[in-house]
């Protein structure tokens, strides 16, 4: 089974199952043409890889019974005439999906990304000003599927890893629990015994050794929650972000964030911050259409970087 396969019978299925009623698995397996087991394994992806990036979709819910399957969302409701928003969003995704398979499948998930730049090419610009975003930073391809690997195995690992502004890497013992994406980075999410939860950078993971030993994940353990509850980016002294929002991009936020815009049609918005990387990369992405009204540090930052892109060649 390849990535490109699997993205082909999603596109099948989640308008198959989108309209809120229950449906036999049986009839949607005939319909998409696999088997039930197939079937199965690809509604688990969906569930698993419907995390990322961290709030800017809106979520699904799926309802899994022994011959039923539900799925209740707002999207696939209308017919498939997708609209350049939508279709940025799914390059989006596919280059998310580039960055984390093997390099064998990355090919063919290239020649879709060519395809969906074709069909964006001939849509009228008026529609929107939507620009590309970025997939997330994984890093060493080669660390991420190892990582994978001994979460899927539920083996413990030992983690060559750099924090930020250290000089040198340093080893650790942790049990990877998933991996997760948020605002354009990478996160493998680990219980480091008694230090408890912590979040690692896939872009500072400099060694991944998979080790013999097994371990036993929390029942009540959850990567939506984690990534629901903001907790990617806590920590013992977090600050907060501040910004505000032109009306031009305020709607949609305030739409996936069930915020009320101001008068104007702004939106201001705090934000948890422990990362000043996270918050000068989520403000660019919006270019001109986001005030950052403090920490100060916040902007001096992405001051210094624009004028550093200013003064390169």
């Amino acid at each position: 089974m390849t990535a490109s396969s699997q993205l082909r019978r999603i596109l099948h299925l989640i308008p198959e199952l989108g309209d809120g009623e229950p449906h036999s698995l049986a009839e949607i397996a005939r319909r998409i043409g696999v088997d039930r087991d197939v079937l199965l394994r690809d509604i688990r992806d969906i569930s698993e890889r419907f995390d990322t990036p961290g709030g800017f979709i809106e979520g699904l819910t799926i309802y899994l019974e022994a011959d039923t399957v539900e799925v209740i969302t707002n999207h696939f409701l209308r017919p498939m005439r997708l609209t350049r928003p939508e279709l940025l969003a799914l390059e989006l995704g596919l280059a998310m999906l580039q960055a984390e398979r093997p390099p064998e499948e990355r090919p063919g998930i290239e020649r879709a990304r060519k395809r969906l730049e074709q069909v964006l090419a001939g849509t009228p610009d008026h529609e929107s000003d939507y620009r590309f975003a970025s997939a997330g930073q994984t890093g060493d391809p080669e660390h991420f599927r190892r990582l994978q690997q001994a979460s899927r195995a539920r083996r413990r690992v030992r983690l060559t890893y750099r924090k930020s502004g250290a000089d040198e890497a340093s080893s650790r013992m942790l049990c990877p629990y998933g991996i997760v994406f948020a605002s354009g980075m990478g996160y493998i999410v680990a219980d480091c015994g008694g230090e408890g939860l912590r979040f690692f950078r896939l872009d500072r993971v400099e060694g991944v050794e998979v080790l013999d030993e097994r371990y036993e994940r929390p029942k009540d353990f959850s990567l939506e929650a984690v990534l629901r509850e903001g907790r990617v980016f806590q920590a013992d002294e977090a600050g907060t972000l501040r910004v505000r929002y032109s009306p031009s991009v305020a709607r949609w936020i305030a739409e996936r964030e069930g915020k009320t815009l101001e008068a104007d049609g702004s939106l201001t918005m705090e934000h948890s911050l422990a990362d000043v990387d996270w918050a000068v990369r989520h403000v660019l992405q919006y270019g001109p259409d986001v005030e950052v009204l403090e920490p100060a540090a916040v902007r001096e930052e992405i001051v210094r970087r624009l004028r550093l892109l200013h003064e390169s060649p």
